[in-house]
């Protein structure tokens, strides 16, 4: 909102029963579709909540929406073009993505344009893209997870989207820990409650403080994480060079 403050927005809780999400005519009407991460699997068929996640998403390639958004949504821009997505062997990735890089098609890339070739970037998933579709593009990888983010061209429509979460804050990762704790602690991120929750109150400790010297250099905190303008570039420039010229377009 805060980078775009006239704009009218519909939200859809789409993974919820009874919810009719828009298509057709009705879904071009729209300058863009936005979409969050989610706790659900995108190659799981026989559930009906991601089903009809995927019809949407299949349905805004067919009109030609612009679409952006992170984690599951890089994985469902992927899977809905005809791409794969798998368990990641290595686990969850949790917390921070470290040393994202941007590919060689990523450094040219104008939802990069502006951001460091590398940088750190909040994230939370188990899977992990294993295969672009036809009209993929590669854009960013780490060590944890190769590929950290893609743009997708099916149909009439495009795709931007990071593995990571730009959007995210050192608050909002520190409220997911929290809802992911027995996760976390079982799988050895913690090794209990307490050791969770002093991690957690460093991280909320910094986003009230963002000068704190000790913490941040404790955990690894830079600029990449804490300045929004470096971390919400890619959604910025989303707007910037494809929705508001997709828009003029449809006047």
């Amino acid at each position: 909102l805060q980078h775009m403050p006239d704009a009218k927005y519909n939200i859809f809780y789409s993974s919820d029963p009874g919810v009719v999400l828009p298509k057709g005519e009705e879904l071009d009407k729209y300058d863009g579709v936005l979409w969050p991460g989610c706790n659900l699997t995108v190659y799981h068929d026989h559930d009906e909540r991601v089903t009809k996640m995927v019809d949407l998403c299949k349905d805004s390639y067919e009109v030609g929406v612009p679409q952006f958004g992170s984690c599951w949504a890089a994985q469902i821009a992927v899977y809905a073009a005809g791409g794969e997505v798998k368990p990641n062997p290595k686990g969850r990735e949790m917390g921070l993505a470290r040393k994202v890089f941007l590919t060689e098609e990523g450094l040219n890339h104008p939802m990069y344009e502006g951001k460091p070739p590398v940088f750190d970037g909040f994230i939370s998933h188990d899977d992990e893209i294993t295969k672009l579709p036809e009209g993929g593009k590669w854009l960013a990888s780490n060590d944890f997870t190769k590929v950290q983010a893609v743009e997708v061209k099916h149909k009439k429509g495009i795709f931007w989207a990071p593995q990571y979460h730009p959007e995210y804050d050192l608050h909002e990762v520190a409220r997911l820990i929290i809802a992911r704790e027995e996760k976390l602690i079982k799988q050895n991120y913690f090794q209990s409650k307490e050791d969770l929750m002093v991690f957690v109150n460093d991280l909320e400790k910094i986003f009230e403080n963002k000068n704190n010297k000790d913490l941040r250099w404790k955990y690894g905190i830079d600029e990449d994480v804490i300045d929004d303008k470096i971390r919400q570039l890619e959604f910025v420039n989303w707007l910037n060079k494809i929705v508001i010229p997709h828009s003029k377009k449809s006047e």
